[in-house]
């Protein structure tokens, strides 16, 4: 029987289930201590002053972009080889998403391409750690800081990425993180909002749970709260959290595994012809092991040898988010804008990295490669 290896795997022992069954049984499912106690373990692990949980990565943003007081009119410049969520979080307040394109070795944004989408409406950039390899920040922070524009980092792929001795998403305004289930630690759906910023935290906070002023624990009188905000429901619950709490203590194991499988993959695939991957770098926190492919008809050989051998994979991303229909009929975008996204999207694949591949299951990747 031909074993398969799985393109990501939950990381959920028996031990979690009997934590969240608890949880389930305390009657007790939104609004509490774990929740807090989940937020105090993100801060640790990040070196985060702050952090909020929300329902979703997308949820954070869109709260993120919310408390910019952004407006019709307003602009926010995105990377265009992201999930579509990162574009949608600025569209909903009525500002306009406008796509730069990207480092075509990298998959992150292309500092320069991003200087010259700026314009008198611009107010934010949202940048994203692709795969789990941090952007190049300094670029980044350096013109934001000339030209008066606030960072929001999609950090959706890179729990345990480091830059320069800081955890992402402590260098704009925030970070935003995903524990989809596809993610380094999972809650279903979920997220968390960090930064060292008390204020904007606040704003979060209360518009995460409809711009209720005082939440339950703290109120005087049950029932008794004002209305601040148009808020939304962006709450995580209590058994989300507390799973994202248990498997929060076992990450720097699964870090460390992650990488490990990551520099091994590198030195093995680093010889081939047709296949590249980025140099190893001890600070990605290897969400997935990106390839690239000398074109799109290698990439569709790899596919078909891949899927025949039953290993998992995905592309981060098929499509480059302004080249979907919503976003071609609404700004006219075309391909020859985004060159390197385009390329990017067609000879992209991203492999499975996770802490239960093992030493035999990427000496198989590594063979099936080979082929190609």
């Amino acid at each position: 029987i031909m074993k398969k290896i799985n393109f990501a795997k939950l990381n959920i022992i028996k031990d979690d289930l009997k934590t969240v069954n608890k949880v389930l049984m305390s009657g007790w499912l939104a609004h509490g201590e774990y929740s807090e106690k989940f937020e105090k373990e993100i801060c640790k692990f990040t070196k985060s002053k702050y952090a909020v949980t929300v329902s979703s990565c997308t949820a954070g943003l869109h709260l993120t972009f919310l408390s910019m007081n952004l407006k019709l009119g307003d602009e926010v410049i995105v990377t265009a080889m992201t999930h579509t969520a990162t574009a949608h979080s600025v569209e909903y307040t009525g500002a306009k998403a406008v796509f730069c394109d990207i480092n075509y070795k990298t998959g992150n944004i292309c500092p320069k391409d991003f200087e010259k989408k700026i314009t008198s409406k611009t107010k934010a950039v949202a940048i994203v750690h692709m795969a789990g390899l941090a952007v190049e920040l300094d670029a980044i922070m350096k013109i934001c800081k000339r030209k008066n524009i606030k960072i929001v980092e999609d950090c959706a792929h890179s729990l345990g990425t480091i830059y320069k001795n800081k955890h992402v998403g402590l260098f704009g305004i925030c970070g935003v993180f995903s524990f989809y289930p596809t993610k380094q630690i999972t809650t279903g759906e979920g997220g968390v909002v960090i930064s060292n910023n008390k204020n904007f935290i606040e704003k979060i906070k209360k518009l995460k749970a409809f711009g209720i002023d005082t939440p339950p624990q703290l109120r005087k009188k049950p029932g008794v709260y004002d209305i601040k905000y148009l808020g939304f429901n962006y709450r995580m619950t209590e058994f989300q959290a507390v799973l994202g709490l248990t498997q929060l203590k076992r990450y720097a194991h699964n870090l460390k595994k992650r990488r490990y499988n990551a520099q091994y993959l590198t030195k093995l695939i680093q010889p081939l012809k047709n296949v590249h991957s980025i140099d190893y770098d001890k600070n990605n926190s290897y969400f997935i092991f990106q390839v690239l492919f000398e074109n799109t008809k290698l990439r569709d050989k790899a596919i078909k040898i891949l899927q025949e051998s039953n290993i998992g994979f995905s592309i981060h991303y098929a499509t480059p988010v302004p080249l979907f229909s919503f976003y071609k009929k609404k700004y006219g975008y075309e391909k020859e804008q985004f060159p390197h996204s385009f390329n990017y999207s067609r000879n992209s694949l991203s492999l499975p990295i996770n802490n239960n591949i093992s030493k035999s299951d990427l000496n198989i990747i590594y063979n099936k490669l080979k082929l190609i």
